[in-house]
């Protein structure tokens, strides 16, 4: 098709005659579809559902001969629970800490001790040196940015380049000793899918601080989540640093809650021996200790490394054809057309949709009025300010493959209802096209 800025004013009002026809009859199938959030499907909650009856009765005795149902063990975790995730994670066993269900959960807690008792080797809590600020990739997770908004930390967008996040920017900016942190989801990232390059991941290792207490928060939420049969993997973060001479820099976390179950997966921290000190310290005087028959039941069914491999092979079969059809709908209608572009992830849960700068909400709105639920426009930018009001995340991951295939099509059509609106007040007003920004 060709490019919709390209064409007369007259061809464009053809176009969005045709464009709001199509969008009233979806509209008035009177669908109630959700693309919000990047939840694990039933089908793929069944998948665990054998874990329900383990360990089973009287298998609650641990490797180490301890008994779970009981105190004890401390915060760490058990052992083979951590061995578990220890591939996926690039850490020894001994350097890892196995938890509750929530990783976003350790975050909060990492950030907040910082705050109050400062990290391993500052010199105080980071809250007596307020103002602070971290580097937040965008588009990036709405959760991180909210942690750092519910605690008052300055947030500084850095583009992401397809490889990571734009390297040039961030070693100026962490030349400030008011930056202490930085998010990043280093593979399959959420929401553009890209992998981190080696080169990305050894410059944030080596990179000059202003701040000696720099962590970075590495939460490789989707190390195991593929959408292919190639196992991406990212460079390992703690050699990285370690060789630069940093071996406290990263903060390493990941979770199973979209392996196992989303209520009651395992969240994992691993880091140099000595941040693992620093957290378990704290840690111990926030709980005895975490559920061990949870991880017990995750070591009875997964078994090993092999075993979770299996189980996320079963994910992506389930996954992968989601993904496709929603790729599958955007090309079909705004292929050529200029009005939008969109990543063509290999793992994680998301699909980064860009649409013409002033257009997102829009693109929302009209969504809503169609019964199609989407995240809302700005969520993957810090305070929900995105300053192009141009990038879209869906999640394809929950409703079913059928209602995937029609919440696409729903959503391909009010990208190009909205971009015609667009076009058609620009052309009125005598001004240049819009075009899809790089």
């Amino acid at each position: 098709m060709t490019d919709l800025a390209s064409r007369s004013k007259h061809e464009l009002t053809a176009l969005h005659a045709q464009a709001l026809g199509d969008y009233e009859a979806f509209r008035a199938r009177r669908l109630r579809l959700d693309m919000t959030r990047g939840k694990p499907s039933p089908e793929q909650l069944d998948l665990s559902v054998g874990m329900l009856s383990l360990p089973g009765n009287g298998d609650y005795t641990t490797e180490g001969g301890e008994d779970a149902r009981n105190y004890g063990g401390g915060p760490q975790g058990l052992p083979e629970a951590r061995a578990l995730f220890a591939e996926a994670l690039g850490a020894p066993v001994a350097q890892i800490m196995a938890a509750d269900n929530s990783s976003l959960a350790l975050m909060h807690d990492c950030l907040v001790y910082a705050l109050l008792k400062g990290v391993a080797g500052g010199a105080a809590p980071w809250a007596g040196e307020r103002p602070i600020a971290f580097l937040c990739p965008v588009p990036g997770y709405d959760r991180h940015f909210g942690i750092c908004e519910d605690f008052g930390i300055g947030m500084l967008p850095v583009p992401l380049t397809g490889q990571g996040p734009d390297m040039d920017v961030v070693e100026k900016l962490v030349a400030d000793p008011s930056v202490k942190g930085m998010w990043c989801v280093p593979q399959y990232s959420n929401p553009t899918g890209e992998t981190y390059s080696d080169e990305t991941v050894r410059r944030l290792g080596a990179m000059r601080t202003g701040a000696p207490d720099f962590r970075l928060f590495w939460d490789n939420a989707y190390a195991v989540h593929h959408l292919t049969g190639h196992r991406h993997k990212v460079a390992n973060i703690l050699d990285a640093c370690t060789a630069a001479g940093f071996p406290n820099r990263a903060f390493v976390f990941a979770s199973m809650s979209k392996v196992t179950f989303g209520g009651a997966g395992l969240a994992f921290f691993a880091s140099s021996p000595e941040n693992l000190r620093w957290l378990v310290a704290r840690a111990n005087r926030r709980s005895i200790g975490p559920d061990k028959l949870n991880q017990l039941r995750h070591v009875r069914f997964l078994r090993d490394a092999a075993g979770l491999n299996a189980l996320m092979d079963a994910h992506r079969a389930i996954l992968a054809p989601k993904f496709a059809a929603v790729t599958a709908a955007l090309e079909a209608r705004l292929g050529g057309t200029g009005a939008a572009r969109w990543m063509h992830p290999e793992g994680g849960y998301f699909i980064t949709l860009d649409v013409m700068d002033g257009c997102a909400k829009r693109v929302v709105t009209l969504a809503g009025e169609a019964g199609l639920a989407l995240t809302p426009a700005g969520a993957t930018y810090p305070l929900g300010l995105d300053p192009h009001d141009r990038t879209l995340r869906l999640a394809p991951s929950y409703p079913t493959l059928d209602e995937v295939r029609v919440a696409a099509e729903g959503i391909s059509i009010c990208v190009e209802l909205a971009c015609l609106e667009a076009l058609l007040r620009e052309s009125s007003r005598g001004a240049a096209p819009l075009r899809l920004q790089a």
